[in-house]
């Protein structure tokens, strides 16, 4: 219907291929013979949604039910909203071309907090009221899952049902209950209850909220039967049994992760207590080397890709992580296909990986020790010392790579300044590891990469409870580390304290942030995490016309006893396990690996969950 008017707005864009659809392995499926259409909508743009490893299993898993069909809908960039709106084009899907209101379900993937005015917009330009109470019983159901979905009440207003958890099973059982429903011609509050049977399906119009005078929250009940008092996620226990495309759509442009993802495992044993995913995907689940080397294989024939990215949240800690990589290099070796290494600990043992990697082209290596010094680590828990990083770093110097990325916080609890003069302190002693290396043997260019967020305090770790630092202290960490990271072959990198600031209020929101996000989006705000298009001052309005501080929500301490909105969520984590965390923190006492010995963190409850508790 659309088609010939957005072809000619094709020429007018700067980047066409982010609206073309057509890539090659897209899935086309005749939208008459499917009984449910969903549309897995991304609220950012193209190139970011095509570097998302949920989406393309959740599209393969959806497209591969014979009665289901999904298709993908991206965030436009600010150079076709306005030509959109000029020629009454609504949102429309990359496979069919289809209004946004025609499918069935509406599905976003929470990554990123400031990406909520993004769902608003494009709900707004797909022609479906923004939220559950303007909604009638023909509105497509609008659903939402990934990692903020475990703190869901400050998108209670606009979503139907919040899916929480491993999203495999789930997404399919959930799609077979709407459709079921849709043949029933039962009302939408029957929906609702109905899908509570789905497991780690939380439904917000079936809880009623209230507040105390000072605005911490006073209780969260469910409303009807139906409702539990807890949502319990969704945990699939093999993933070896778990689908895993084998063929995923190759963009036409370049995107932010042009590679195969590969993840060889999910979850994570060690315990950093700054860290959300390292608790919300417990317990650790790995794909075994056979099925992966296969699915390898696989994808590289179906794709082309020369690099493969070996994903998790600590791929360094995969079993058999060696032995991968040179199976991996041996079947592969005809098709000069790279192998890197995101996200690898300061302690894996990887010398022998990094030798094995570098037969292909050299990148840039990421480490991530978080803070600066062994006491501050301690406290975070991160387990791991100066010497693993100097040890790390000099393999790899002598290996050939010359470049090296440093991951830091500010702002973490009980920082000092000497926490922050440790930062330094450490890029020095890289540097010098890399000089140690003889001149003839070392690569050229030295380039070590310093970067520092913002600290912010995450539901479902040990630090929820803490305030998150001011503006005003930020920007003066932030000057004192410009002045101390002046080191020749250095550079220093910070993310922008306003935006962190609003990513905790929504981080740690209750449902009456529904209404400033509303204002916020109203008055502009969209693409809110591409700083040049962040309003700061818009958001302040907008919290100032809802009665709301955002010092309350990011600036302040929450005590013990508090009840806070994503209570009503169990990640499998107790809260008791989090607070006695919280209390080692304040101690610098570390908890050893799960790997070690079960610390009790409440997984134990849930029998066949986690093999290291049985």
């Amino acid at each position: 219907m659309y088609s010939q008017k957005i072809e000619a707005l094709l020429e007018k864009v700067q980047k066409a291929p982010r609206y073309t659809g057509g890539e090659m392995n897209t899935i086309i499926k005749p939208w008459e013979e499917a009984d449910l259409h969903f549309a897995f909508c991304f609220p950012d743009t193209y190139e970011v949604a095509m570097s998302h490893l949920g989406m393309k299993i959740l599209y393969g898993a959806i497209n591969l039910q014979p009665r289901q069909l999904c298709e993908r809908v991206c965030m436009p960039w600010v150079d076709m909203m306005p030509l959109m709106k000029e020629e009454n084009i609504p949102l429309f899907s990359l496979e069919s071309r289809r209004p946004l209101k025609d499918f069935d379900v509406v599905g976003f993937t929470l990554q990123y907090e400031m990406s909520y005015t993004n769902i608003l917009a494009m709900l707004d330009m797909g022609g479906i009221p923004l939220t559950r109470a303007e909604r009638s019983d023909k509105d497509p159901i609008v659903v939402a899952g990934g990692p903020c979905a475990f703190n869901p009440e400050p998108l209670a207003d606009f979503i139907d049902a919040f899916m929480v958890g491993d999203g495999e099973e789930q997404i399919i059982e959930l799609n077979q209950v709407i459709s079921d429903w849709k043949k029933s011609g039962e009302s939408r509050d029957a929906l609702y209850r109905e899908l509570t049977r789905v497991q780690g399906v939380y439904v917000p119009a079936l809880y009623d909220v209230t507040y105390n005078e000072d605005g911490t929250l006073a209780s969260m009940k469910p409303n009807c039967p139906e409702a539990p008092e807890k949502v319990l996620k969704a945990i699939i226990k093999d993933l070896d049994e778990a689908y895993y495309p084998t063929e995923i759509p190759v963009p036409y442009t370049e995107i932010i992760h042009d590679r195969i993802m590969l993840e060889i495992m999910r979850g994570c044993t060690r315990g950093c207590r700054f860290c959300q995913a390292g608790m919300l995907y417990r317990p650790v689940r790995e794909r075994s080397l056979e099925h992966l080397v296969e699915l390898a294989q696989k994808l590289e024939s179906a794709t082309g890709y020369e690099e493969i990215s070996l994903s998790s949240l600590s791929s360094g800690d995969y079993t058999c992580l060696a032995e991968l990589i040179r199976e991996l290099l041996k079947r592969l070796n005809e098709k000069h296909v790279s192998i890197s290494l995101p996200s690898l600990r300061l302690d894996s043992v990887l010398k022998e990986s990094l030798e094995a990697t570098q037969k292909e082209r050299k990148t840039s290596l990421t480490f991530a020790p978080e803070a600066g010094t062994q006491r501050l680590r301690d406290v975070i828990n991160k387990g791991v010392t100066e010497e693993d990083l100097i040890e790390k770093v000099s393999d790899a110097f002598q290996g050939g790579w010359s470049s090296v990325k440093l991951y830091f916080m500010m702002g973490l609890p009980t920082e000092t300044t000497e926490d922050l003069d440790g930062i330094a302190d450490l890029a020095r002693k890289v540097v010098d590891a890399y000089f140690a290396v003889p001149k003839g043997q070392r690569a050229k260019g030295l380039r070590v990469t310093c970067s520092a967020s913002v600290f912010v305090p995450k539901p479902f770790t040990p630090f929820q409870w803490e305030p998150q630092d001011t503006r005003d202290m930020v920007r003066e960490k932030q000057q004192h580390l410009r002045e101390v990271l002046k080191i020749k072959g250095v550079n220093f990198n910070y993310h922008e304290s306003d935006l962190s600031l609003m990513e905790a209020c929504f981080a740690r929101g209750d449902r009456r942030l529904g209404q400033v996000l509303r204002k916020a989006y109203e008055k502009g705000c969209m693409l809110d995490g591409w700083t040049e298009h962040f309003k700061y001052d818009k958001w302040l309005e907008a919290f100032e016309e809802s009665g709301l501080d955002p010092a309350f929500y990011a600036y302040r301490r929450r005590e013990k006893d508090e009840l806070l909105p994503w209570d009503v969520i169990d990640c499998g984590v107790t809260k008791a396990f989090l607070w006695r965390e919280k209390e080692k923190a304040d101690r610098a006492e570390v908890t050893k690996d799960c790997r070690k010995g079960c610390n009790g963190c409440g997984l134990q409850r849930y029998k066949g969950v986690c093999k290291l508790c049985e």
